[in-house]
């Protein structure tokens, strides 16, 4: 229905704001306090005649979503505060650990194989490359792949290439090892991943 922004920069304020999809008023620079070295402040009202289902936001969604942007985003800290309630609640979220976190995070109710997840991050033609990974004594995996910070709920190559480069290092270390013989059927895919909590990033 209406937004307004606020870019600070370069010790300046510039503001915009618009109107159901007009621009209301044209960037201008603002004589006001700072409120942040460097940032941009969004607000909104969604507009009921787009937003047809509802214009109510649930907090548990969107602190969700914020937690999880955390943990894709090491050392970067989110907040979300909610002023329709009283007393009014905030909270803030901020992992070092990033991806790696977000795997103890989900295997908090399950017994892991090790203590810490194996983390490990790269660079590759301008695309940056995470991945976390614990195995527990669960039966099922989990996968989570994103692409810029999205969930890729249906995968692609960024998943597949996880896939099949963690079966071939697997069945690698098994025959290395002794463990499988030459005669012996490779791992499938499923076998490798049974409670395996996986994370993988791509920026």
């Amino acid at each position: 229905k209406e937004m307004d922004v606020r870019v600070y920069r370069d010790n300046k304020i510039y503001y915009m704001d618009f109107e159901r999809g007009h621009i209301k008023t044209e960037m201008k620079l603002l004589d006001e306090p700072m409120r942040l070295k460097r940032g941009t402040i969004v607000h909104f009202a969604p507009d009921p005649d787009i937003f047809r289902e509802t214009i109510v936001f649930d907090y548990r969604t969107l602190a969700s979503r914020i937690r999880e942007l955390a943990f894709l985003n090491k050392g970067l800290r989110l907040s979300i505060t909610d002023k329709r309630v009283d007393p009014v609640k905030n909270e803030s979220f901020m992992y070092e650990g990033g991806i790696a976190e977000y795997v103890k995070f989900l295997n908090k109710n399950k017994q892991p194989l090790f203590p810490e997840p194996v983390y490990v991050e790269g660079e590759e033609n301008g695309i940056q490359v995470e991945v976390a990974l614990q195995y527990t004594d669960a039966v099922a995996e989990i996968l989570m792949s994103f692409a810029n910070n999205i969930h890729t709920h249906e995968g692609g190559t960024h998943e597949t290439g996880f896939k099949m480069a963690l079966t071939r290092i697997i069945n690698d270390y098994a025959k290395k090892k002794g463990i499988l013989k030459d005669s012996d059927d490779p791992l499938s895919g499923e076998d490798v991943r049974e409670g395996i909590t996986a994370i993988v990033s791509i920026k």
